[in-house]
């Protein structure tokens, strides 16, 4: 997709005072879900490494989020960050200093070509997503990246699903919902059998956005919200491992001149869109995400299933869960779970991991996409006044 909208011609426009002091305001308090979140943490046990060996990872990308380092790589004793890249230079000594690293690349195209470097966490713009995680699998490295998955494309998340089947290298999308207290008990009861088939998911991603915060190249002005889709669709995707198999999603004109067809480059017109999923199981989903409502924020879900149900952490139904441990693992000693929910660091040991232990991730290449395509599928449905369509699926791999 050619890029013709910029953020500078954003504030350029009427609403530039609003834009600025917004900036100025992000710059003072941490974005929403970057706060630091209580972890429920098993505190009966202590974390035990598996190996001594240390992982040489690059990270790729410090912007206004500041991803590259918020999901403690710098602080796993299994990582050794051995350089970090970012386009601009100030950011690029930013991220080096924060990750306690001596070698810089002025691009992920450079660092990728480091022989040394096993394994690189892209936290780069969403639009170059799949492509970066692509190029650094070619290049026969491990791909961890921010979401979502692919952006917006279909073709380029068939594109990354044979890459990484062809590479046999570790991929995972560092979805943060997944390790949410809550979205975390939900999965143990589910694979203990409690919940029993999956009935009825709910998943809301709300996040009101007067001003869009800033990006690279705008490529936050005006994102139909279906195309940032994991943080809710996480509340089905992540509990039970499924995936939506068709949609009919409703999509809600905007008041905001950034979420009008003439206002970004997406030609979106949606805020908000609220997609109602069938699921590979046979239940139903409902999954919103909105830009433009005011009021309570934040990723949130519950599930209701044929033996019990799940609502605000509070379990009901006919099982006796209170010998069922819900508690999240221990983390190293340095790691901390961080922001999203208490998320942050578990991504990360995830990630390590699954390379020390030669296994697939948590949040695999078929999780990832079965996650993000159906977003895309879902805007492809509201721009067509909600007609039910079809959603390609991926496997997991062996």
């Amino acid at each position: 997709m050619k890029r013709l909208f910029s953020r500078r011609s954003f504030l350029n426009s009427a609403a530039a005072g609003a834009g600025m002091a917004a900036m100025a305001s992000a710059d003072e308090k941490p974005i929403q879900g970057f706060e630091d979140t209580e972890s429920n943490t098993d505190k009966t046990k202590v974390w035990t490494p598996v190996s001594d060996r240390k992982i040489r990872t690059g990270i790729v990308g410090y912007g206004v989020c500041r991803f590259g380092a918020a999901f403690s790589f710098q602080d796993h004793p299994n990582v050794d960050v051995v350089a970090v890249s970012d386009l601009m230079p100030e950011r690029c000594k930013k991220l080096a200093e924060v990750c306690r690293c001596d070698k810089t690349y002025p691009s992920l195209e450079e660092l990728i070509k480091d022989d040394s470097i096993e394994a690189v966490f892209v936290a780069t713009d969403a639009p170059s997503h799949a492509r970066h995680c692509i190029e650094t699998l070619k290049h026969g490295k491990h791909a961890a990246c921010a979401v979502p998955a692919t952006f917006g494309s279909l073709e380029e998340a068939d594109e990354l699903y044979e890459t990484v089947k062809s590479s046999g290298l570790n991929y995972m999308m560092f979805e943060t919902s997944v390790y949410h207290n809550d979205l975390y008990a939900m999965r143990e009861i589910y694979n203990a059998g409690e919940f029993g088939k999956m009935v009825y998911s709910e998943g809301e991603y709300y996040h009101y956005m007067e001003t869009p915060i800033d990006s690279y190249k705008g490529w936050r002005i005006g994102l139909p919200p279906q195309w940032y889709p994991t943080h809710s669709n996480a509340y089905y995707n992540g509990v039970t491992g499924g995936s939506f198999t068709e949609v009919s999603c409703m999509g809600m004109p905007s008041m905001l001149p950034h979420l009008k067809p003439d206002g970004n480059v997406y030609k979106n017109p949606f805020g908000t869109e609220i997609a109602l999923f069938r699921t590979s199981d046979g239940g139903a989903a409902r999954m919103g995400v909105s830009w433009d409502t005011p009021g309570h924020g934040g990723e949130k879900g519950r599930v209701r299933g044929q033996k019990g149900s799940m609502y605000d952490g509070k379990y009901q139904g006919f099982a006796d869960i209170s010998k069922l441990n819900r508690a999240k693992p221990p983390l190293p000693p340095k790691v901390a779970p961080g922001g999203h929910g208490g998320s942050h660091g578990y991504l990360c040991e995830e990630f390590v991991m699954s390379i020390l232990e030669e296994r697939a991730p948590l949040i695999d290449i078929a999780w990832a996409l079965n996650m993000t395509v159906s977003g895309i599928v879902a805007h492809q449905s509201a721009l067509k006044d909600g007609e039910l369509l079809k959603i390609p699926q991926y496997a997991p791999l062996t």
